[in-house]
């Protein structure tokens, strides 16, 4: 039987939760539903395989933004979150109205930041 949703829900959190502890990431107040729904766009509108790899990219560069540490607001933190994933959101637009839905590397995004 599979799970139904809140099932889901709850077992989701408790992994979230562990997953936080384990990593020292203990203040992370983690926004599953912007997690999921960008991967979801993105396995949508380029391949499955996007789905991880779009939410690991977009976490990385909000870290980077944002600072490592002690060095990084909260607030600073959930902007460069937000940034991040509004990137990545318009480039799976753009890749469900190509063609071809493969965007072209850098086509968008924070090509002038020279990262």
């Amino acid at each position: 039987m599979a799970p139904n949703d809140a099932d889901e829900a709850k077992i989701l959190d408790q992994w979230t939760h562990k997953l936080t502890q384990a990593l020292q990431i203990l203040d992370l107040k983690l926004d599953q539903e912007l997690v999921l729904e960008l991967a979801r766009k993105s396995a949508d509108s380029v391949t499955h395989a996007a789905a991880p790899i779009t939410a690991f990219l977009v976490g990385y560069a909000a870290a980077l933004e944002a600072g490592t540490g002690s060095a990084g607001s909260k607030a600073a933190s959930t902007a460069s979150i937000t940034k991040a994933a509004d990137v990545a959101f318009r480039l799976c637009e753009d890749a469900l109205q190509q063609e071809h839905p493969h965007p072209e590397p850098g086509a968008k995004g924070w090509t002038h930041s020279a990262q």
